[in-house]
């Protein structure tokens, strides 16, 4: 499937949002300071230089809320274990027992095509097309107990994405009913820009290099939710991989010097309190992002990491001249440059739900640029120190069918949707590698150790950041919920009972 048509901004906010194309907002706005060129019933899709001011009314929706909730001691008494989290996320669900868990013994139906290779770690295999993980595995540890409920793709992505299902019941009807609201939980890098807010001019989230969108369905999950545009991770919608990858938005016009900016800046809020009078929530809600956008467009630091030319040759070829590759090298320049938490999508919306040629996608394609993309990143995280600082993560939304199915239509086999067992891989910040954590049964269909959830892998990631246990939000409902809902994955750092 190909990417929605309409993204064409290499840094744009959420489609339901107007916070993350600021900066580029912000260099039109230096122009003018009229908020009568604004033009509000424009569309609100793409935020690029010539239509950032095109500020939709959902972009402030849910602003006034977060004077309603407020971190409960967010960083106090925590102990951080990560500076930086990465998450890879492979959507459309990745097969566990093609990839991570593979099943020998188990009839052909169930095993599939693909043999299982030794490792690093005594005693582990996984999938024969992840040679380099293979080889890398004493880094590595493998989760292979993870389960949830949702076998639909955008409720699952919420609950990976957020650690907890959608807060408003959504109608069983149809998908329409299930896309992205600004009444969804937080993502993490929302959630974290909301309980540890920065003044640095470094985004407290960035995901990369696609949104999750396909015709007029947009997964859920992706952005701050009910917590208000303002704290939106930033979006970036190019592929690095392209010669002429570049993030327009984060630099300042040819006649804007830094002294300018500051000039302007005291302008815009002498205005600002001459009319604090009038003010509305929309009107107070595009002060506070014109304050983050300042930030950035002052700051250096996050436009230098998008520079991705200014890597090697070798390096880029060690990653892969792909997207996925390329990808994963940029992210591990915003990690670099101190982005606590980068997301990389591997694909868009489905590019893992192997429904027909499970075995061809994955070994002539999905699995060899993966298996490389990875193995650079953690030659580099390692070689640059900073594997020890930083948690990394790969993981999709669900794992596949044990047993192999052919859809109505289709001559070639494939898996279907399983969310009752799946893995994922955690590395880096403490992580003990070498090690499976948990066991399914013969057919990978469902734990017969401990089970690990969603709401354990998001307090796991919360908790390597040194978020304070105690930290809370309330939702659209008015219930207060822990942001850490669930449980730490201690066999990570411990080794025990894994």
């Amino acid at each position: 499937m190909d990417e929605h048509p309409a993204v064409t901004a290499c840094c744009r906010p959420s489609p339901n949002s107007a916070t993350k194309g600021l900066p580029a907002m912000l260099n039109s706005f230096l122009r003018t300071l009229d908020p009568a060129r604004v033009d509000w019933t424009a569309p609100r899709y793409v935020l690029d230089r010539r239509t950032a001011l095109q500020v939709g009314a959902t972009g402030v929706v849910g602003a006034s809320l977060p004077s309603l909730v407020r971190p409960a001691n967010a960083s106090s008494g925590a102990t951080a274990r990560a500076k930086s989290v990465l998450l890879v996320v492979l959507s459309g669900g990745p097969s566990q027992l093609d990839i991570w868990d593979p099943k020998p013994g188990a009839p052909a139906e169930i095993r599939g095509e693909f043999a299982p290779i030794h490792t690093a770690a005594s005693g582990v295999m996984v999938g024969e097309h992840m040679p380099m993980l293979a080889q890398q595995l004493d880094r590595w540890s493998i989760v292979r107990t993870l389960k949830h409920v949702e076998g639909n793709h955008l409720l699952a992505m919420h609950v990976a994405l957020t650690g907890r299902p959608t807060p408003v019941p959504r109608s069983t009807a149809s998908d329409l009913d299930r896309v992205e609201s600004r009444h969804d939980f937080p993502n993490f890098a929302a959630a974290l820009d909301f309980v540890r807010p920065r003044h640095d001019g470094i985004p407290s989230g960035v995901s990369l290099p696609n949104y999750f969108i396909e015709g007029p369905l947009t997964w859920p999950g992706q952005h701050s939710g009910f917590l208000g545009a303002r704290h939106d991770p930033w979006q970036i919608n190019q592929d690095p991989n392209d010669p002429n990858f570049k993030v327009d938005a984060l630099s300042l016009p040819g006649d804007v010097a830094a002294p300018r900016l500051l000039s302007r800046r005291s302008l815009l809020e002498s205005v600002n309190r001459a009319e604090s009078d009038l003010q509305t929530g929309r009107t107070a809600a595009l002060a506070d992002q014109y304050d983050v956008a300042f930030s950035l467009l002052s700051s250096d630091k996050v436009a230098k990491a998008f520079e991705i030319q200014q890597e090697s040759a070798e390096t880029r070829d060690r990653y892969g001249r792909n997207k996925f590759g390329q990808s994963l090298l940029l992210a591990r320049r915003l990690v670099e440059s101190g982005v606590p938490l980068v997301q990389a999508a591997m694909g868009i919306v489905q590019t893992w739900d192997t429904h027909v040629d499970n075995w061809g996608r994955l070994k002539n394609t999905l699995l060899p640029q993966l298996d490389r993309g990875l193995a650079a990143l953690m030659d580099d995280l390692s070689d640059r120190g900073l594997l020890e600082d930083t948690l990394v993560i790969v993981m999709g939304e669900f794992g596949r069918t044990p047993k192999v199915s052919t859809l109505t239509g289709q001559t070639v086999a494939g898996r279907d949707h399983w969310p009752y067992a799946y893995s994922a891989l955690f590395a880096g910040a403490g992580v003990r590698g070498g090690q499976t954590i948990g066991q399914t049964d013969a057919i990978a269909a469902y734990p017969v150790t401990r089970a690990w959830t969603p709401p354990d892998v998001c307090t796991t990631i919360f908790d390597a950041l040194g978020v304070s246990h105690d930290a809370m939000v309330i939702d659209p409902l008015g219930r207060p919920n822990h942001l850490l809902n669930g449980e730490v994955i201690e066999p990570l750092y411990s080794g025990l009972n894994a």
